[in-house]
């Protein structure tokens, strides 16, 4: 059963991240453009004022007479450039207008006693008229206690704020849409390394640890966040990869700690059973003769070595599993293999056994090691020959180089019946016997018919930090080839477990 997914958090955004760095891009560049649209129309519009009243000052200053003559005549002009003039005769509470537009509601709408008390004289103001129409106004000082009054009309100025205003709401809402489309574009493709990210996380959470964000550039925060996530996961994954092999070690000693126990037992019940028997034929008076008491003696005296044979390869590779020191010295391997030869003859003279040096052998064979570790390696795999290939079967025991001038070989072959596959791969297996009997024919007690033969010499040779490798097939014999290397073992010369 799939477990739930936990809630979403309450407080957490539900706007995806790109829209809101868009939307807020957008958005400070729409109060950007708010802003400078205000301070440039407030500008315009100061400096149009400031025309004006150039140009109202410049009027009141420059009367001629003849603006007083128009005043005293009274007869109004209509003037369409949108201009205004009139004055204020002494001692009058009303301007008398005199040029203007010709609508009388377009007219400013001014106080005689303003104008009278100098609130036009010295700076302009802005009156409206009837309908709305603004006017900049100024007064100015005439002969005979005359008042001009004079004013233009700011409907001009005010047509080209607001013009400017539409092309600057137009080109705001064009550059804010372009923006928009940009923004969009260039935080999607920003953006695209975290949806790998994302694409990542999803697949590592179904279990596929072996994926990597695709790396980024290093001045980037995003490259940087790759390369810190594909360090973590590369931990991670290392972890995890070794916590399963740790498992899977641990379920496979357990195994074979468990095979190993059921056949020591096996292979201690059998001699001991033996032992017993015969003990229990001779307390019931089975065995009459001192002839048969001799040959029963013997037997019980066989098996018995045989119990202690396979004691001491189980305490020798209960050593070698508990990986505890070698005696390390320098160590012909000439020497051990022509040992070997000589007793293999003196157990078998009629077998064919010979020794051969290899004649590219640049140096005497001679190796760091513990010779008589080494010794048992050589008389273990000789033993092996001589156990299970026919008594005509020719044993060739080789000495000679290895394309690593660092390392030494020794080969022993036979032109036995050899060994299939599967028998081949298990050799070096404890207690592993190509003939899946568990008793042996001639009930000889010979190294290796217990199975822990080949077993001690891959964890000898592996303490010494070589390697040995079998090559045989059915009808073709077998061949055992043993590495050294000429420095010896590891450093402690701890040997590794089997």
């Amino acid at each position: 059963m799939t477990a739930p997914l936990p809630p979403a958090p309450r407080g957490g955004s539900r706007v995806p991240l790109r829209v809101t760095l868009v939307a807020l891009l957008v958005g400070l560049v729409a109060v950007a453009l708010l802003v400078t649209a205000l301070a440039t129309t407030s500008l315009l519009r100061s400096y149009l004022t400031d025309q004006q009243d150039e140009s109202l000052r410049s009027t009141v200053s420059q009367a001629s007479p003849r603006v007083l003559q128009a005043c005293l005549d009274g007869e109004y002009r209509v003037t369409p450039q949108g201009a205004y003039a009139g004055c204020l005769p002494p001692e009058a509470d009303a301007v008398v207008d005199f040029q203007g537009p010709a609508d009388d509601d377009s007219l400013p709408r001014l106080d005689g006693a303003d104008v009278a008390a100098g609130d036009f004289a010295h700076h302009p103001r802005t009156v409206r008229a009837e309908d709305g129409t603004r006017w900049r106004v100024m007064s100015g000082e005439l002969p005979g206690g005359y008042a001009l009054v004079v004013g233009l009309d700011l409907e001009a100025d005010q047509r080209a704020i607001k013009r400017l205003a539409a092309i600057e709401a137009v080109v705001g809402f064009v550059v804010l849409s372009v923006l928009a489309v940009a923004g969009n574009l260039l935080v999607r493709n920003s953006l695209r390394p975290l949806a790998e990210v994302e694409r990542t996380a999803q697949a590592i959470a179904a279990g596929d640890l072996s994926q990597r964000v695709p790396a980024g550039d290093q001045r980037t925060e995003v490259g940087r966040l790759s390369s810190a996530l594909n360090g973590m996961l590369s931990r991670i994954e290392s972890a995890f990869r070794a916590q399963q092999a740790s498992e899977a070690e641990a379920r496979g000693s357990e195994e074979k700690m468990r095979r190993f126990v059921a056949d020591a037992s096996h292979e201690l019940r059998t001699p001991l059973t033996s032992i017993r028997g015969f003990a229990e034929l001779y307390r019931q008076g089975a065995v009459g003769t001192d002839e048969d008491v001799t040959r029963l003696m013997q037997r019980i005296e066989s098996e018995g070595a045989r119990m202690g044979e396979l004691v001491e390869d189980l305490l020798l590779l209960a050593r070698l599993d508990q990986r505890r020191p070698l005696a390390v010295a320098p160590v012909d391997l000439a020497e051990l293999a022509g040992d070997a030869v000589h007793d293999a003859r003196a157990v078998q003279p009629e077998r064919p056994i010979s020794l051969h040096l290899e004649e590219d052998l640049a140096d005497v064979p001679v190796v760091l090691g513990d010779e008589a570790r080494l010794r048992q390696v050589l008389g273990n795999l000789v033993t092996n020959a001589l156990t299970h290939t026919p008594p005509d079967a020719r044993i060739t025991v080789t000495v000679g180089a290895d394309p690593d001038p660092d390392v030494v070989q020794v080969r022993v072959a036979d032109e036995g019946p050899g060994m299939g596959p599967e028998d081949a791969r298990r050799a070096f297996e404890r207690f592993y016997r190509a003939d899946s009997s568990r008793t042996r024919a001639d009930g000889a007690s010979t190294a290796g018919g217990t199975g822990l033969g080949l077993a001690i010499v891959a964890s000898l040779v592996a303490a010494h930090g070589g390697s040995v490798d079998l090559t045989t097939a059915p009808g073709e014999g077998a061949t055992f080839t043993v590495r050294l290397r000429r420095e010896g073992p590891p450093a402690g010369g701890a040997a590794p477990p089997a």
